[in-house]
């Protein structure tokens, strides 16, 4: 009961994030949506399993990037298509200004074109502060890995002129 509670009141301050989590995974505002929710509904259906005590939010990330990965599986057709338009994906943040948010929007898109498993890893370490070791416990990865695919994210990026406009204003 108590795993129950502390699981539905950490939902709605994670929410932002895990819906975040989700649209890098996903690359598509609307499935993200989705996959945030039913995240939301399989934490609460499996509250019983959270450890109280541990992290809510890397619980509720694994089990978004279980439930794509099965969505994935089962439907892998799917895949291909319904990716966001650029003027889709907006994620103002109301403490900044405009321009603030103008640039955090170009360096997103920066990142969504990055291969997914090197766009999941960046968001984990860079955007939600998790070490390389949880990282890699969170991807089932070898540490190793985690920093060949930042090595390699980090390259594309300072290679991609688009990139190095926004980096150098």
């Amino acid at each position: 009961m108590a795993e129950q509670n502390e699981v539905q009141e950490g939902i709605t301050p994670l929410f932002p994030r895990l819906w975040r989590y989700c649209l890098v995974l996903t690359s598509n505002h609307d499935r993200a949506n989705d996959l945030a929710q039913a995240s939301c509904l399989r934490a609460i259906e499996k509250a019983h399993q959270f450890e109280r005590g541990t992290n809510l939010d890397r619980w509720l990330f694994r089990i978004a990037q279980r439930l794509w990965f099965n969505e994935l599986r089962s439907e892998a057709v799917r895949r291909g298509g319904g990716l966001a338009t650029l003027d889709e994906i907006e994620i103002p943040d109301p403490k900044s200004d405009t321009e603030s948010n103008l640039y955090a929007r170009e360096v997103l898109l920066s990142v969504m074109g990055l291969p997914e498993a090197q766009r999941i890893t960046m968001l984990l370490v860079y955007l939600e502060g998790y070490s390389y070791r949880e990282a890699a416990s969170e991807l089932d990865i070898p540490i190793g890995t985690v920093m060949s695919r930042l090595s390699a994210a980090r390259t594309k990026l300072t290679g991609d002129a688009s990139f190095k406009k926004l980096k150098h204003g």
